[in-house]
């Protein structure tokens, strides 16, 4: 048994040296931006506003944390608008729900969107003039009933929808007899449904109109003219630049914006409907064409995917583990021991119950807005991540680790003491070894959860496989076999990982069959001397 004790501490040593390089190599938890950077956040989703692109080509910007570029309208006015006020424009790719968050917060500087300055959003945030006029339209299947309709009240029983926290989904309250479905979150969400039959229609703006019909021939945009169309106001329509509130650059945006004729601003959006990335055109098999198209920012998704889950996964089992510990600790001896084990199990009980009780979505939110709103902790993304995984991780596998300890005999703690041993020295030579053996399989599910549980912390913008996946599909409108690749990705790593941890299973559990009577054959029997 010895040198089964001595295998498992080997195993332990591989553990920590693992855990040792992941905190080593793992980003500075506060980002300090210079004063003389410009962060505008936007979607790049959303063409031809803004998208997502490879290279630098037509005047792209690269995004903040990767290795793509986003380009399109409000990257064109951005510039301008960074060059006014003698900055360095840097654009941070987020997500439609975090855009006045992250302004809030303090992680960006502005909102270049193509977001409306209602009255709601001016409560939270200012907003500058008008940098683009929009003219609201619908977006349907050409084979559809509502392909050729000229009133808004043609629309009558037509399930349609808009994207969440906008102007757009309040405007179907206009459509008398249509089916409000649910807001969705993002345009390339609303693509699909519209696709695959889900709903009859969404609001868009003419721009995103003129976009997706030159990508994808089976939509057909629907414009209704005076009155037979919208009812809008320009605080609607018209498109502006969000910043914090009492902000000094607000009037210095405006004096560039006004030098901005409208003739200009027309050639930026032809430039921009004309330059937004398209499908090669070439005959070739849709795999390969995705793959070679988007191949890069596919694999940065899927290591950025792997390194989340397999760092979190790393650090929450270290967190299990000690937590476990502490919580089997016999309460025994003085009274201020006991009680300070009460209060320290009292307390590990609640991060264990908040953690397993709220949604990691949420609780990513909390940290990386939050965070930043309440004590100006202005955190990577990527950062937060690392951290929220690990520590709901470690409240998942604190309980399977406490079982797997309370799992082993207690026959062997009694014959540990027994023989002197202290309860450290009997939970480091005897009982974690079998413990953290009788919990592998567990923390192999755990692990294969993460990887696929990244997906939620497109929340904060983590350019992770998910995340990546829907940008890719925003752009290309080939929504079922984008997303039929990233479903194989994510099998390929959740079946590779299961198959290499039941591998470690295997080691750790040592040869089969041990030869109690090795020794005894080295023993050689005397020789009767003649």
């Amino acid at each position: 048994m010895e040198g089964f004790f001595m295998h498992q501490r080997r195993n332990f040593w591989v553990i920590g040296i693992v855990l040792l390089m992941a905190w080593i190599f793992m980003p500075s938890a506060v980002t300090h931006a210079a004063d003389n950077t410009f962060k505008v956040g936007m979607e790049a989703g959303y063409p031809p506003f803004n998208w997502t692109q490879n290279d630098a080509s037509h005047g792209a910007v690269k995004i903040q944390g990767t290795l793509t570029y986003a380009g399109g309208y409000d990257v064109q006015m951005a510039k301008k608008v960074a060059k006014a006020l003698g900055k360095k424009l840097v654009v941070v790719k987020t997500e439609w729900d975090g855009l006045s968050p992250a302004l809030t917060s303090g992680k960006i500087d502005a909102i270049i969107a193509g977001m409306s300055p209602t009255p709601e959003r001016r409560k939270a945030i200012d907003f500058t003039d008008t940098y683009y006029k929009s003219k609201l339209v619908i977006i349907v299947r050409k084979d559809s009933k509502y392909a050729n309709v000229n009133d808004l009240k043609d629309f009558k029983n037509a399930k349609l929808t808009a994207q969440l926290n906008t102007f757009h989904y309040t405007a179907l309250d206009q459509i008398k007899g249509a089916i409000k479905e649910p807001a969705m979150k993002d345009f390339p969400s609303m693509r699909v449904a519209l696709e695959s039959g889900t709903i009859d229609g969404y609001i868009s703006e003419k721009p995103e109109g003129i976009s997706v019909t030159m990508a994808n021939p089976n939509v057909k945009m629907i414009q209704l003219k005076g009155s037979h169309g919208f009812k809008t106001n320009p605080e609607d329509t018209d498109l502006a630049i969000g910043v914090r509130k009492g902000d000094d650059d607000k009037v210095k945006i405006n004096q560039e914006l006004a030098k901005i004729s409208q003739s200009e601003r027309d050639d930026l959006m032809e430039q921009a409907v004309a330059q937004q990335p398209q499908s090669s055109g070439k005959q070739e098999n849709w795999f390969v064409a995705i793959f070679r198209q988007y191949g890069g920012m596919l694999l940065r998704g899927t290591g950025i995917t792997l390194l989340i889950s397999m760092v979190g996964t790393i650090v929450g089992f270290v967190i299990g583990l000690l937590v476990g510990i502490i919580r089997t600790i016999p309460r025994s001896g003085s009274a201020l021991r006991r009680g300070v084990l009460k209060v320290i199990n009292w307390l590990l009980s609640v991060y264990i119950e908040v953690f397993r009780g709220t949604p990691m979505i949420v609780q990513a939110a909390v940290l990386y807005y939050g965070a930043a709103q309440a004590f100006g902790w202005n955190m990577d993304r990527l950062v937060a991540a690392l951290v929220i995984v690990s520590i709901n991780t470690g409240a998942y596998l604190a309980e399977i680790m406490r079982g797997g300890i309370i799992s082993v005999n207690q026959g062997q703690f009694e014959a540990a003491h027994a023989l002197g041993m202290t309860h450290l020295q009997t939970m480091n030579k005897i009982i974690l070894p079998q413990a953290i053996r009788n919990s592998l399989p567990a923390v192999t599910n755990e692990f294969v959860i993460n990887i696929k549980d990244t997906s939620v912390l497109s929340i904060i913008s983590v350019s992770e496989l998910f995340f990546s996946g829907s940008t890719i599909a925003g752009q290309n409108f080939q929504f079922f076999h984008t997303y039929l690749i990233i479903c194989l990705i994510y099998l390929i790593l959740t079946f590779t990982i299961t198959r290499i941890l039941r591998l470690i299973e295997r080691k750790m559990d040592g040869p089969q069959n041990y030869n109690l009577m090795a020794n005894q054959d080295q023993i050689s029997t005397p020789t009767v001397q003649d």
